[in-house]
């Protein structure tokens, strides 16, 4: 059962600001990110439990092409993909799954 997803305001961030910084460099690399962020969530939406579980209740996985991890929980009830981040590899680990909101 696919289920729908949404972003939280600071994941919205982490994905405006990395797809500005993108743009900066290059409109065929920024969409080519966009592109696979879109087909990542997707695939997270088709099959959420499908990808590890690292911490508590976040799941996360890797894009292939570029440096960024998608983190996200499944809130259950509402049958919801919440995206908490889009963490850049070389951040800190210790802070990739400080709450997030």
């Amino acid at each position: 059962m696919k289920r729908r997803h949404t972003f939280t305001p600071v994941a919205f961030q982490e994905y405006s600001e990395a797809v500005n910084w993108y743009l900066e460099r290059s409109s065929i690399a920024a969409e080519h990110f966009v592109m696979e962020v879109k087909e990542r969530i997707y695939a997270i939406c088709e099959d959420p439990f499908r990808y590890r579980n690292q911490y508590k209740n976040f799941y996360e996985t890797s894009l292939k092409k570029f440096p960024f991890y998608v983190i996200y929980f499944v809130d259950e009830k509402k049958k919801l993909v919440v995206i908490a981040s889009v963490y850049h590899h070389k951040r800190s680990v210790k802070r990739k799954y400080k709450k997030k909101s």
